[in-house]
């Protein structure tokens, strides 16, 4: 997982332009010549105006134009690379004072104020927080109905209570704090399926795995209702924590005069947000587990639930290749660690099963998702620090919620 780094960049603006050489000159310098073909010494004095704002400009000028404040321009030279000391060859103490001056000095009518007043930030609205409890309300009523009938009325309670939960899944995914901003981007089908996956398996995976350490599965595998409550009522605190951190990230960005000013600023956010989401994700997991009369086993549906908002964190500000890389990784390690039991059985292989065997006899069948899922969760984490900190990955969330 180190190359998370570079699974995903900040999106570009769309009308923004890669760097050309006379920009690329006044952004990073001069260069040492000689190591390849058509490289510039780095005794060769530099073309251009004087002016190396212009510069800038004429290679980011739709950017300029089409920019509401001058937070907008910011966030699109730091996807491009520019960061503080970069701004520093444009005679600027930071990226925040160089946008300034690009704003300023694109022609708009008779506005006489370079920098507008601060949009107004995205609020609740009452239907929307009204639908992030949908998918927990239809996953209780096909558990209770699960649990009131049998045979084939069951399969077709399950088979309608599954469409339900998915169908309101989905509305809540495509609108509010938890729908992705912008256009579809690769990755979010991978993502899609790897996540039934992974929700599949929080409800039959131990079962089927303790089933078959002991030499099955001899019959139906017992479906653990509890994970599945908690994880669809969870839509109500990620919706409700994804809206806290956008909210709060763009009224720091509003008041930051610099990149690392505004970094040093949400790091902090982001990490309680997600320890916010887990304290409630834990609540519910407790009080589903009672209510249901389960075993209560936290661990596995924390460390799924932690993963599944991360990644739904990253796909919500455009970061869309990471989350699907991810639980994929996630995924298939769950899929081996069942096909390695099976696999076991074969003659002369019985080594192939021996570390999933010995973990499930140590700690039972729920420390295998919970030690996959939590390494997954973890370098999500690490990337999210790196990534959802930036300034060009709030610029464009301030929509209502």
């Amino acid at each position: 997982m180190s190359g998370l780094g570079e699974l995903d960049r900040p999106g570009a603006p769309e009308s923004g332009e890669g760097w050309d050489e006379r920009s690329q000159e006044w952004a990073v310098g001069e260069r040492a010549g000689g190591a390849a073909a058509g490289a510039r010494p780095s005794s060769a004095p530099r073309r251009g105006t004087g002016d190396p704002v212009k510069a800038l400009m004429h290679r980011h000028r739709e950017l300029c134009e089409r920019a509401v404040d001058p937070l907008e321009i910011a966030a699109g030279l730091e996807a491009h690379g520019v960061t503080d000391r970069t701004a520093v060859r444009f005679r600027h103490r930071d990226v925040f004072s160089l946008a300034e001056e690009m704003y300023a000095r694109v022609p708009r009518g008779d506005d006489p104020n370079p920098r507008p007043a601060p949009a107004a930030l995205p609020r609740p609205r009452p239907d929307r927080v009204l639908l992030t409890l949908l998918p927990g309300a239809l996953c209780a009523a096909t558990v209770t109905g699960l649990r009131l009938t049998q045979g084939r009325t069951s399969l077709l309670v399950a088979a309608v209570g599954v469409l339900a939960v998915a169908l309101a899944l989905r509305a809540v995914l495509r609108r509010g704090p938890l729908s992705r901003r912008g256009g579809t981007r690769p990755g979010r089908a991978r993502a899609r399926a790897w996540t039934c996956w992974l929700v599949a398996y929080a409800a039959l995976g131990d079962g089927l795995l303790e089933s078959t350490v002991a030499g099955g599965p001899d019959g139906l595998l017992p479906l653990a209702a509890a994970p599945l409550l908690t994880l669809t009522l969870a839509c109500v605190p990620a919706a409700w924590c994804a809206h806290l951190l956008t909210t709060r990230a763009r009224r720091r960005l509003d008041a930051s005069r610099g990149l690392e000013e505004f970094t040093a600023s949400v790091q902090p956010l982001l990490l309680g947000v997600v320890a916010l989401f887990l304290c409630a994700l834990g609540a519910l997991s407790a009080l589903c587990a009672l209510v249901l009369d389960e075993p209560a086993v936290p661990a596995p549906t924390l460390t799924l639930g932690a993963l599944l908002f991360l990644a739904r964190l990253l796909t919500v500000h455009g970061f869309t290749h990471a989350p699907a890389v991810v639980l994929g990784a996630a995924g298939t390690a769950e899929a081996l660690a069942v096909a390695t039991v099976f696999a076991g059985r074969l003659p002369g292989c019985a080594f192939l099963s021996a570390p999933v065997e010995t973990l499930v006899t140590t700690w039972g069948p729920a420390s295998v998702p919970a030690l996959l899922c939590g390494a997954a969760a973890l370098a999500l984490l690490v990337h999210s620090t790196r990534t959802l900190t930036r300034a060009s990955a709030h610029a464009r969330t301030a929509q209502p919620c």
